[in-house]
């Protein structure tokens, strides 16, 4: 039963073949035995889950209409609010923090009969790439224990590869949906920005930040996006419906796009280990065969994406984080001798290194003198880098390149050199800077069998495409039918 999509067990659900408990039930079989080596979740809620499978059972037992996703257990990272349980963005912050309401793509996952299990565990409020900065618990990689799951949706790529859900929401600030997707071997997008609410969800950077879906398959991913986008009024990014109507992204998912024209960038290609280039070049190679045109492109501004991503990134994250102060809600130092040491000291214990690191990092770029010295020139690097984007795609339909530039690393491997850490996301950053959809889909292994993803990217508000692209390259391997032997 663990083994099937979500699209799968839902069909079996409707027909009355499995029941949302049996599968729910199985769920957290699974946690208790294969949770305490993963620690993929920071908090589970069996008696919720179970009393909301119970429900989707009735109702399909007495012939009920019921949602897409009637029944399915799934997760949600811990950086989305949830009137169930804590929502600690994995930081001693907010460690008992209770959310009062819940984040918009929780009410959708609800409205369609979802049945949420708990929330991963992640980067402290998404601040990294290997889920080794939670300020909670540590998080491993379901193919090798000594390995980092990425991040910072590291939980949830790491439950829905050690099959522990049958789906996960992550947020992508600069790849933390896909680059997690790739080290753990399943499929990972992120939507347009704006194609799908921030209502609800912890901000870090919010000119950046989108929420997307890890899956076992593309299938599953088109599933969950058709439940979560549309326009929300309670979110001024969210992109209104008359602009970018949202539409049943599995209507025409396995229909293949004749003629497709796809870029590539041989310099960045090349910037990766030699397993990830194979890997790449294999994929691009089933496109070929299946009569893909590869046009290579220059982006000259990409390199600079590393640089600028977290100009902006900090500087919005010191704004963004500056509501944590000891007083609104939060973590409070005790005995504090006056208000200054409120602040100082409860910040100072509630938040982890890196969480410092950016702080000090953004308030610096937006400090006076510095201002436009960093922050004003990033932005201006920023439109370049969307103006490469728009370049290639009058030229292509879709552009392709690693994940990342390696596989999973070491546990401990990075942590002593931010810098290193921040490369581990130099192919994914560009993407959001510019707005525009990514998914990651596995494309292969290394010669220690970590998996590998391939990236794809197209025009923003065309995920039908994106996700018939991607389609394309699942239905002729079988890359993302292996799993993690645990």
């Amino acid at each position: 039963m663990l083994d099937l999509t979500a699209r799968e067990l839902s069909a079996k659900i409707l027909h009355g073949e499995i029941t949302s408990v049996e599968a729910t039930e199985g769920v957290f079989e699974r946690i208790e035995r294969i949770e305490p080596t993963v620690g993929a979740y920071i908090s589970t809620f069996k008696d919720y889950a179970l009393s909301r499978a119970a429900d989707v059972d009735r109702r399909v037992a007495a012939g009920e209409q019921v949602g897409a996703l009637a029944g399915v257990p799934v997760a949600v990272k811990d950086n989305m609010c949830m009137s169930t349980g804590a929502t600690t963005c994995a930081s001693k912050i907010l460690e008992n923090f209770r959310s009062p309401y819940d984040a918009h793509v929780v009410e959708r996952l609800e409205a369609a009969d979802a049945v949420i299990v708990g929330k991963t565990n992640m980067d402290e409020f998404a601040m990294g790439s290997s889920t080794e900065n939670s300020g909670l618990k540590q998080t491993v990689n379901p193919w090798d224990a000594t390995r980092v799951p990425g991040g910072s949706s590291g939980g949830s790529a790491a439950a829905v590869a050690a099959r522990l859900c049958f789906g996960a929401l992550g947020s992508d600030t600069g790849g933390s949906v896909r680059q997690p997707a790739g080290f753990c071997g399943v499929v990972g997008l992120k939507p347009t920005y704006g194609r799908v609410s921030r209502f609800g969800l912890v901000a870090y950077g919010s000119s950046l930040d989108q929420i997307g879906p890890l899956t076992f398959d593309v299938a599953d991913a088109a599933l969950m996006l058709n439940v979560i986008a549309g326009h929300d009024e309670r979110d001024s990014t969210s992109v209104s419906n008359e602009i970018a109507a949202p539409c049943d992204y599995l209507e025409k998912l396995d229909e293949p796009l004749s003629g497709l024209k796809i870029a590539i960038v041989p310099e960045f290609n090349a910037g990766a280990d030699s397993e990830v280039q194979n890997a790449v070049a294999a994929a691009l190679e089933v496109y070929k065969g299946l009569g893909a045109e590869l046009i290579e492109i220059r982006m000259p501004h990409f390199e600079y994406a590393i640089a600028a991503y977290y100009v902006i990134a900090t500087a919005e994250a010191s704004s963004n984080l500056a509501r944590y102060d000891g007083v609104h809600y939060g973590h409070r130092t005790a005995a504090p001798a006056d208000y200054v040491e409120v602040y100082s000291k409860s910040r100072a214990e509630g938040f982890g290194d890196e969480v410092k690191r950016r702080i000090m990092l953004g308030t610096y770029a937006l400090s006076s003198g510095y201002y436009d010295a960093y922050y004003l020139r990033a932005l201006k690097v920023r439109n370049l880098i969307r103006q490469d984007f728009t370049k290639a795609f009058e030229k292509a339909d879709c552009i392709m390149m690693p994940v990342s530039p390696t596989t999973a690393f070491k546990v401990g491997e990075k942590t002593a050199d931010p810098l290193q850490m921040y490369l581990a996301d130099i192919y994914t950053i560009a993407t959001n800077l510019s707005g525009v959809p990514g998914i990651s889909v596995p494309c292969g292994q290394d010669s220690s069998g970590l998996p590998i993803g391939l990236q794809i990217m197209t025009p923003a508000f065309t995920e039908e495409k994106l996700l018939r692209i991607g389609r394309m390259f699942e239905k002729h391997t079988d890359h993302h039918t292996k799993k993690p032997d645990i």
